[in-house]
Order: structure tokens, then C-alpha cells, then sequence
């Protein structure tokens, strides 16, 4: 019941039109129930071949009833999808703004496939909530209190009768359904999130897959889940032709007790026989009110879960909060760092124990260690990304926290082993960074980066399509073209995390060229695994397990012959071996 009291909440802004669309739906029943009355008036009065002014105001009513049907149909439509159409825009608006706090720390238990399917699926399946569950339920009260008021009119024994079968159709039946159907609704839901899941994973996975020799066992996966909601759909067809057919039993049934009924009272003079079949055909129309109630509960029940589904992400708090305050105004463009421990979960052991350090505006300090050493813990912490527990976070003379997270990200540019690019144009990419920046800024930042001379080989130039996560560039060509978004976004704090992983060496010393310029003049944090280009740091911390076991500059560590030594001479002899490697070849 909570549930469906919030949906009826995100429908206030659209009352009006929603009611104004429930009255064209009992307006356009109320004309078919008084085009057949009329009708059957006309044939049975023209029996007795009176007078053709006697049928003048019953033909003008056919004329009426017949017009207004079309048009109170068309309006009842246009109205009713026009709702349907902005309250979906609205929820999709809605829900991704309470979706985008939650990124990435609420999200990460959700898989990508099943918050594809709770954005895209389950919110046009709300559609069926405001068209076919709350519109049908309007109309066919409306109706049921119009037919009894009419009967009661001639016999009240024809009024109650008629009740009878109006609620067996309209309440008997759905919930016969239900009971059939119970449980089906949110097995449908979860099925078709399960088969979005793995379908996704089979694109994006595809090649993985093919090399590891389970693309069939995956596909046999796919198909058991599609062969699953395939039976799922088919009963739930079942029960529809099931209400269907019982539908129309009791709109048979009742027209036979109004003729069981109303042929006594024209016997004995109490009602005119020209009415008889003006009752009967008014009474079949009726049901055209309550025929869809039966599917109501069905899709009552795919809507409330869906509803639950969203409502489940959307109830979450964010990790991290917007202070209620503005974010104060940097004195500089330094971070300081003291004493800062971090658990992503209670039960957890420490990602970052005691971390400390200062870094002055427009210097630069490398962070070097293993992975799971806690380099991109402390990323997402200074991006905000996840709150910290104890310590304390300092950018430009005032603590992190005060600061709202989004004027935070705009201080920061990000360049990291993994840039997501979008399915889309170099230059739709690129403006990512700043959506106002001119074509001239765009290609100053390109050329800065070294990838305008490629991109200006490309047919298209900077519109060429790029494909989905840029997979139609090279590795490098992908980090250049992330190192001019970074350029472009001209950010005073810049954080480098593994800016050249999975890149060759040649590569990777060429980005690293283009790297040196972008930091020149900034804040930089460079976030690596391997002691490849960090002799131009002011200062180099190396972690493990979460806390600094060395700490100060190059020559300095060097010296120290402690862990930094170590992994400078082994990534030196990994060099060499490689180089060997390549002259025997």
C-alpha cells in the first residue's frame, strides 16, 4: 500500500489532466451505452410506425452519440498518452537525479545490466499504471453509479441485478486473476532484469567469452532465461484469455437476467415494451468499463514492483552528503592531508591507515605501490567520491567536507588508466569537459595533447564517430584524447592514476612527454604502480597495505636503498630483459 500511495504522490503535478483524461473515459463509454440505447429506441419505436417527429429527438441522439464517441475516444486518448508521456519523461528525470548522488559508492553491489533494466524497462512499465490501473478504475466506478442511477429509474430489482454482474466482471474476475496470477508479476520483472543483465555481459564480454571458450555455455544461459520469461509471458496469456472469455460469460449472463427481468414488468404494464431493448443493450455496453479491470490487477502488480525496484535505489543516502552550506572560496590550489584512515564497510579491514602529507599548489607528488596498496582509495576521496572516517582533508586552507562534491570535481581533472569515452563524436567527447568551449579551444587543447595531427587524418575529423568506449582508437590515441578533456577542463588540481597502464613502452613514453606539459603549472598527484617517470616529483610517497613505508624525494630513496629501490631496480631489469627480449626477436 506504500508503495502505490507513492505512486499516486509522483502523479500530483498531472492530476488535472489525469482527471480530465478519466472523464473522457466514462464520457466516451457514456456515449457508446447512449448510441446503443438510442439505437435500440429507434428500431423498437418505429415498430409501432409512429409519427416521424415522435423519433426526431431519438435520431438527433443517435447522430450525437455516434459523433461524440469518435471524438470523446480520440480526446480520451491524446489526454491519456500525454500524461503517460510526461510522467514517464518526469520519472526518468527523477530518478536519475537521486541516482547520480549514489555513484559510484551506493551503486557498486548494483550489476550494470539490472540498473540498465530498473531505468529503462521498469519505468515504461509505470506507463501501465497511470493508463490501465488508475484511468479504468475512475471510469468503471463512474459508470457502475450512471447504470444503477439509470436502472433504478424503471425497477430497482433491474439496478441491483445489474450491480451484481457489473462487480462479479470487475471485481470477481481480477481477482480470480490474481489469485492466479500472484507472484507472476514480480517474477516477470526479475526475469527480464536477469536476461538484460547477461545480454549486456554477452556484448560487452563477447570476446572474453570466445578466447575462454564459454560463449556457448553463456548463450545456453541467455537462452535458458528467455525460454524462462517466455513461459512467464505465455500464463500470463493464458489468464488473459481465461478473463477474457469469463468476461464476456457474465456480459451474456447479465443481458439474459435483464430480459428474465424486465419481460415480467412489460407483461404486467409496469414498464413499456419499447424499452425492453433499450435496457438490454444499455446494460451489454456497460461492460465495456470493466472488461480491462481484470488486466488492471495484472499490471497493478508488474507496477508495484517495478515501483520497489526504483524506490529501493532511490531511498538510498548518499556516502557522501552536500554540506548545507555553499563551498567556501580555495586561498590556493594546495592539498594537506593528515592522519587519514579509511574503511569502505564496518566490517572491513583499514583501505588507509594514518596517511599524511602536504602538497603546495603547483607542486607535484607521486603516490607509487602495489595494487591494493590504497592509491585509488585516496583518488576517491579526493574526489569525494566516499567520505572518510578520521583524519583530515585540507584543500586550499579549508577542510574537504565543507566543500559541495561537485565544486570539488570542478577544481580536480582527472586523466586515469581507464577514461571512459562515450559513444559518440572526438569532439562530443571532448566537450565533456567544458560543454562552452569553442572550436579553437577545442583544438588547442587537442594539439597540446599531440592528437590534433592524428585526428585531422581522420575523414570525419574531430565528428568522427568513435564507437562505444572509444574501442575504434588505439590505447594511446584514447589516453591523449583523455589528457586534452583534462586540458580543455583546465583544472588548477590535477590527479594522474596510472595515466599509461597496459600501454607499451614506446607509447607510454610518448604519453608521459605529453603528460609533463599538461602538469606544468598545476597541482598534480600521480598515481602509479611502477617508478616510471618520477624523477621530476617534489616528493614521492610509496605505500603498502594502506600505509606510507617510505616517504621523500627521488635521489632521497634512491639512497635509502629501502622498498622504492627495490622496485626501481626490478622495473630497471624488467626494461632490460624486454629489450633483450626484442633484439634476440
Amino acid at each position: 500500500m506504500k508503495t502505490f500511495l507513492r505512486l499516486l504522490k509522483l502523479t500530483t503535478p498531472f492530476k488535472w489532466w489525469i482527471t480530465l483524461a478519466a472523464l473522457l473515459g466514462f464520457a466516451t463509454i457514456g456515449s457508446s451505452i447512449g448510441l446503443l440505447a438510442t439505437s435500440a429506441y429507434i428500431i423498437s419505436r418505429a415498430a409501432l410506425r409512429p409519427s416521424i417527429a415522435v423519433l426526431q429527438v431519438a435520431i438527433v441522439g443517435v447522430r450525437f452519440f455516434g459523433l461524440s464517441r469518435g471524438v470523446f475516444r480520440y480526446l480520451e486518448r491524446y489526454v491519456s498518452h500525454q500524461v503517460t508521456f510526461r510522467l514517464l519523461a518526469r520519472l526518468r528525470v527523477w530518478f536519475y537525479r537521486r541516482l547520480e548522488p549514489l555513484a559510484p559508492a551506493r551503486l557498486m553491489r548494483y550489476h550494470s545490466g539490472d540498473l540498465l533494466a530498473r531505468i529503462v524497462a521498469d519505468i515504461d512499465s509505470l506507463e501501465h499504471f497511470y493508463v490501465r490501473v488508475m484511468a479504468p478504475l475512475v471510469v468503471a466506478g463512474l459508470v457502475t453509479v450512471l447504470m444503477c442511477v439509470l436502472l433504478a429509474s424503471f425497477d430497482l430489482r433491474l439496478a441491483v441485478i445489474t450491480l451484481i454482474f457489473l462487480l462479479l466482471a470487475g471485481m470477481g474476475i481480477p481477482l480470480l486473476t490474481r489469485l492466479l496470477s500472484r507472484g507472476m508479476g514480480q517474477r516477470l520483472m526479475t526475469t527480464r532484469a536477469k536476461l538484460g543483465a547477461a545480454q549486456i555481459d554477452g556484448i560487452q564480454g563477447g570476446a572474453d567469452l570466445l578466447t575462454t571458450g564459454r560463449a556457448d555455455r553463456h548463450q545456453q544461459y541467455v537462452q535458458q532465461l528467455s525460454q524462462e520469461l517466455v513461459t512467464l509471458q505465455n500464463r500470463m496469456a493464458r489468464i488473459t484469455g481465461l478473463y477474457t472469455a469469463l468476461s464476456g460469460l457474465l456480459t451474456n449472463w447479465a443481458a439474459l437476467a435483464m430480459l428474465l427481468l424486465a419481460i415480467p414488468l412489460v407483461s404486467t404494464g409496469k414498464l413499456d415494451g419499447v424499452y425492453l431493448a433499450v435496457l438490454v443493450l444499455a446494460v451489454m455496453a456497460s461492460f465495456e468499463a470493466v472488461l480491462p479491470l481484470p488486466q488492471t490487477w495484472q499490471h497493478l502488480e508488474g507496477s508495484l514492483t517495478a515501483a520497489e525496484r526504483l524506490f529501493e535505489i532511490v531511498d538510498a543516502e548518499p556516502v557522501v552528503p552536500d554540506p548545507s552550506t555553499p563551498s567556501p572560496r580555495p586561498q590556493d590550489f594546495g592539498l594537506v592531508v593528515k592522519n587519514l584512515s579509511f574503511r569502505y564497510n564496518a566490517q572491513d579491514p583499514l583501505a588507509l591507515k594514518g596517511i599524511s602529507f602536504n602538497l603546495p599548489q603547483g607542486r607535484r607528488l607521486a603516490v607509487m605501490g602495489p595494487s591494493g596498496a590504497g592509491k585509488s582509495t585516496l583518488v576517491n576521496l579526493l574526489l569525494r567520491f566516499w567520505e572518510y572516517q578520521t583524519g583530515e582533508i585540507k584543500l586550499g586552507g579549508h577542510d574537504l567536507r565543507a566543500y559541495q562534491p561537485e565544486d570539488v570535481r570542478q577544481l580536480i581533472g582527472v586523466v586515469s588508466q581507464r577514461t571512459h569515452l562515450f559513444n559518440g563524436t572526438i569532439k562530443q567527447n571532448l566537450l565533456l569537459a567544458r560543454p562552452e568551449s569553442t572550436d579553437e579551444e577545442v583544438i588547442r587543447a587537442a594539439r597540446q595533447a599531440q592528437i590534433h595531427g592524428f585526428i585531422q587524418t581522420l575523414p570525419q575529423g574531430y565528428d568522427t564517430w568513435i564507437g562505444e568506449q572509444g574501442l575504434r582508437l588505439s590505447g594511446g590515441e584514447r589516453q591523449r584524447l583523455a589528457i586534452a578533456r583534462a586540458l580543455l577542463k583546465n583544472a588548477p588540481i590535477l590527479i594522474l592514476d596510472e595515466p599509461t597502464a597496459n600501454l607499451d613502452p614506446l607509447v607510454e613514453r610518448e604519453v608521459m612527454q605529453t603528460i609533463s606539459a599538461l602538469m606544468q603549472n598545476r597541482t598534480t598527484l600521480l598515481i602509479t604502480h611502477r617508478p616510471v617517470g618520477l624523477a621530476a616529483a617534489d616528493e614521492i610517497l610509496v605505500l603498502q597495505a594502506g600505509h606510507i613505508v617510505e616517504q621523500g624525494q627521488y635521489h632521497q630513496l634512491l639512497q635509502a636503498k629501502g622498498v622504492y629501490w627495490q622496485m626501481e631496480n626490478l622495473q630497471n631489469q624488467l626494461m632490460k630483459d624486454e629489450a633483450d627480449i626484442g633484439r634476440q626477436s
